[in-house]
C-alpha cells in the first residue's frame, strides 16, 4: 500500500490539474487579461532591454552615462509609483472594478506620453561612406563604399574601427579611410595630418587634420535628450500608480480556489512569451538597422560599431508603442466583463440580504405573536385562580 501511495497522489493532482486548468482558462475575464497581460509584458522586455543602446544610439551617450541615467531616474521613480498606487487603493478602498479602470487609465495616459517620443530624435552622425558621402552629401541609401578616389591609393582595412572627427563635422571610419598621411601627439592626443579625404583644410594646422573619437552631437540634440528623459520619467510614474490596482485584479476576476493557479499560469505565460522572445525578435530587427558590423578575431562577425539612427528611431518606438496598444483591445473588455459580473454579485447580495431582513422580520413578528398568547394564558390562568379563591 505505501508503494501505491505516491502513484495515487500523482495521478490525483494530475487529473485535479488539468480541469482546474481549463476552468481557468475559460473564464473570459482571466483569459482576456492574460492577452493583454503578455503583449504588455513584451512591450516592456523590449524597452527596458535596448533602453539604454537606444540612448546611446540615438542621442550620443555612452553606455554607461545611459545606464546610470536609468537607475538614477526611472527606477526610483517607478517605485516610488508603485507605493502610492497601493497607498491610493486603500486609502479610498477602491472596488475591483474602479481599481481596473485606475488602471487602465494611468497606463492609457503613460501610452499616450511615449507617443512623444517620436518627436524626440537626433539625425545621424555625419559618418563618410555610411551616413553621408565622401564630398558630403546626405546618402540616401547605405550603398557608398567607404573606399573612395581619396583614399584608394591607402590600400586601407574596411573592416578596421577607428574613428576620426574632421572640424567640417564629418566623421572617418579610420585615418587610412580618412587618407591621412602623417600624425602628431599620443594616444588620445593623436592628430593625424594632410588627409585627402577631408573637405576643408584645418586653420590651425594649417592643412586638412583629423582627431581621434566620433565627431560630437549637434545642442540641438543635447536638447531632444533632456525632454526625451523627462517624458520617459514622467511616463514612467504614471504607468507604475496602476500597477498594483492592476495586480489585484487577476486575484479578485476568479473564484479564490483557482488563485495560486492563475498567478503561477500568468507568470509562467509573461516569462515564456514576453521574457524570452521579447528579447529576440526586438534585437533581429534592431540589428536590420545597423550600417557597421565589426569583426572578431577569429573573422566572424561581431558589434555593430553604428545603426542608421532614424530606422532605429522608427523601429523601436514603434515596435514599443504597438505592442502596448494593442494590449488595451484586451484589457478594455475585461473591464466590461468586471462590471457585469461584480454588478450581478452586488444584486444577488442585495437580494439576499432583503430576504435575510424578511426572514428576521417574519420571526421577530412569529415570536411577538407568540409571547402574546402566552401572556393571554397567563392572564387567563390567573383570573381562573382568583374566581376560585373568590
Amino acid at each position: 500500500m505505501s508503494e501505491q501511495h505516491p502513484h495515487n497522489s500523482s495521478s490525483v493532482l494530475y487529473l485535479g490539474f488539468l480541469p482546474s486548468l481549463k476552468r481557468l482558462l475559460c473564464t473570459p475575464a482571466y483569459f482576456l487579461l492574460l492577452c493583454g497581460i503578455v503583449l504588455k509584458f513584451n512591450s516592456f522586455i523590449g524597452l527596458l532591454t535596448f533602453k539604454a543602446k537606444y540612448m546611446e544610439q540615438q542621442f550620443g551617450q555612452s553606455a554607461a552615462r545611459a545606464n546610470f541615467l536609468i537607475g538614477v531616474l526611472i527606477l526610483p521613480v517607478v517605485a516610488v509609483g508603485i507605493f502610492l498606487g497601493g497607498l491610493i487603493m486603500k486609502r479610498y478602498k477602491l472596488s475591483v472594478v474602479a481599481g481596473a479602470q485606475f488602471s487602465v487609465i494611468s497606463s492609457f495616459s503613460a501610452f499616450l506620453l511615449l507617443l512623444l517620443h517620436f518627436s524626440t530624435k537626433c539625425d545621424n552622425l555625419p559618418m563618410a561612406g555610411l551616413t553621408v558621402s565622401y564630398n558630403g552629401s546626405v546618402l540616401n541609401s547605405h550603398s557608398e563604399p567607404l573606399v573612395s578616389q581619396c583614399n584608394q591609393h591607402c590600400s586601407c582595412s574596411i573592416s578596421d574601427w577607428d574613428p576620426v572627427c574632421s572640424e567640417s563635422g564629418i566623421t572617418y571610419v579610420s585615418p587610412c579611410l580618412a587618407g591621412c598621411s602623417s600624425s602628431t601627439g599620443q594616444g588620445k592626443n593623436t592628430v593625424f595630418h594632410n588627409c585627402s579625404c577631408v573637405l576643408s583644410p584645418s586653420p590651425a594646422e594649417g592643412s586638412r587634420s583629423v582627431s581621434l573619437g566620433q565627431c560630437p552631437r549637434d545642442p540641438a540634440c543635447s536638447r531632444s535628450f533632456t525632454s526625451y528623459m523627462a517624458v520617459s520619467v514622467l511616463s514612467s510614474f504614471i504607468n507604475s500608480l496602476g500597477t498594483t490596482p492592476g495586480f489585484m485584479i487577476t486575484i479578485r476576476c476568479i473564484s479564490p480556489e483557482l488563485k495560486s493557479l492563475a498567478l503561477g499560469i500568468q507568470t509562467l505565460v509573461m516569462r515564456t512569451l514576453g521574457g524570452i522572445s521579447a528579447p529576440v525578435y526586438f534585437g533581429a530587427l534592431i540589428d536590420s538597422t545597423c550600417l557597421k558590423w565589426g569583426l572578431k578575431k577569429c573573422g566572424g562577425r561581431g558589434a555593430c560599431r553604428i545603426y542608421d539612427s532614424n530606422m532605429y528611431r522608427i523601429i523601436f518606438l514603434s515596435l514599443t508603442t504597438c505592442l502596448s496598444g494593442a494590449s488595451y483591445f484586451f484589457i478594455i473588455p475585461v473591464i466590461v466583463l468586471l462590471r457585469k459580473q461584480f454588478s450581478k454579485e452586488e444584486v444577488e447580495v442585495l437580494q439576499q440580504t432583503a430576504i435575510r431582513k424578511n426572514q428576521i422580520e417574519l420571526q421577530s413578528t412569529d415570536s411577538h405573536q407568540a409571547d402574546g398568547s402566552q401572556t393571554d394564558t397567563r392572564e387567563k390562568t390567573e383570573l381562573t385562580d382568583t374566581d376560585k379563591t373568590t
